[in-house]
């Protein structure tokens, strides 16, 4: 059975293995992270903060390229949620293993939405599936 997390006009379903934690922003936005019994999770952040799509994306890339060296980067723009995505697909080494993370950024009434998905090599088949049945059950209404 999935578990829902539902806030700020979001909606999303996930395994209910998995972990949730929710931070509130003082910028007036939140950020939940979802994470799997293994490597994989998700993260889904409304940032309240002023800052654009494409604004939001470039930072959470620099922040990644700041933690991996060796990050490849791809731009990537496509639809989320019904809406238009801007964001990267991401491949770095983390403990000698191939890490595969993509990026999406989505505008909603309230601010830009990140949504981040990270899997490693060793748990990618089993849920980097799971990974994409959540982000495709990501719904955005408008209060």
């Amino acid at each position: 059975m999935a578990a829902v997390f539902e806030r700020s006009g979001v909606k999303f379903q996930f395994p209910e293995n998995w972990a949730v934690d929710t931070e509130d922003s003082d910028a007036g936005g939140w950020t939940v992270s979802v994470q799997s019994p293994v490597t994989a999770f998700v993260v889904v952040s409304l940032r309240a903060d002023g800052q654009t799509t494409a604004e939001v994306a470039a930072e959470t890339l620099a922040a990644l390229k700041a933690e991996y060296a060796d990050a490849e980067a791809e731009a990537v723009v496509e639809t989320l949620a019904g809406r238009p995505a801007v964001g990267h697909d991401v491949d770095f080494l983390t403990l000698d293993t191939t890490t595969t993370c993509w990026t999406r950024c989505v505008d909603t009434a309230d601010g830009p939405l990140l949504v981040l998905c990270q899997v490693s090599d060793f748990d990618r088949a089993a849920n980097e599936p799971v990974l994409n049945a959540i982000t495709t059950s990501l719904e955005i209404t408008d209060e």
